[in-house]
């Protein structure tokens, strides 16, 4: 299972993203291979994931994919991150 974290530069916002969601994957007990990725790369580096996170601000600019898009408020927040990240995968 893939998973993609992406924000607008690639750097800062989806390297912390990419690790609460690998905290509450843990939470779950659920294996995934995530990424970090910019918003410019994200056709190529989700092509094959399962979920995309990103904020809500960075939705429309996707663009069409086969993976769920969730929108994450709180980049900080596990037990968003946790309940969102199951709801996708569950």
């Amino acid at each position: 299972m893939k998973i993609v974290a992406i924000c607008g530069a690639g750097v800062g916002t989806s390297a912390i993203l990419k690790v609460n969601a690998e905290r509450a994957l843990e939470r779950l007990d659920i294996e995934a291979e995530v990424t970090a990725a910019d918003v410019a790369s994200v056709r190529l580096v989700a092509a094959d994931a399962q979920v995309i996170l990103t904020s809500a601000e960075l939705v429309g600019a996707i663009g069409q994919t086969n993976a769920d898009v969730v929108v994450i408020d709180n980049y900080f927040d596990l037990e968003e991150l946790t309940a969102k990240l199951d709801a996708a995968l569950g």
